[in-house]
């Protein structure tokens, strides 16, 4: 069963710091001055080394229709050359061609992994960027909303005592 967090130790880990204070103010105060969400995007590509770089660029390139056309412009190249021109060069049934296309698969596929993994990583920090500001915000409003139920029995007290006066 989860326990109800205290509103310390929220804004405790939606600012990320160590809190010795207990009033509740005084951390919502804290929470409205500090900014939680960060820029996931930004900070994931200071972060990609060459290796992410190349891997999220081959991806993208591998992934396009550009690709997928360059390839069946190549397989239609090279089923043309090796039947009409070079014909001892890779005879049909092509097992050169299906060995290279076999090697791009073995290595496409691992590299295409690799941009998703991080992909899904940045998501997860997304989400919990979200998470955090939803919390945050959720926080304030239940502090405004503590507010508005003073202002409005303050003004029932004041309105009570208009009436009472009136009466006199």
């Amino acid at each position: 069963m989860e326990t109800k967090k205290t509103k310390k130790e929220i804004v405790q880990m939606l600012l990320k710091k160590k809190l010795d204070t207990k009033d509740e103010e005084e951390l919502i105060n804290m929470l409205l001055d500090e900014p939680i969400s960060v820029d996931v995007d930004k900070q994931s590509d200071e972060n990609r080394s060459f290796g992410d770089r190349l891997a999220d660029k081959i991806t993208e390139v591998a992934g396009s229709w550009a690709f997928i056309i360059g390839m069946v412009l190549f397989l239609v190249l090279w089923v043309v050359l090796n039947v009409y021109i070079l014909e001892e060069a890779d005879p049909y049934p092509f097992i050169l061609l299906n060995l290279l296309l076999s090697c791009i698969a073995a290595l496409q596929a691992p590299i295409i992994m690799m941009s998703q993994n991080r992909e899904a990583k940045k998501d997860r920090l997304r989400s919990s960027n979200d998470y955090k500001t939803d919390l945050k915000s959720e926080l304030i409003l239940e502090e405004l909303h503590n507010e508005m139920k003073k202002i409005l029995a303050n003004q029932n007290k004041i309105l009570k005592y208009i009436n009472e006066e009136k009466d006199k």
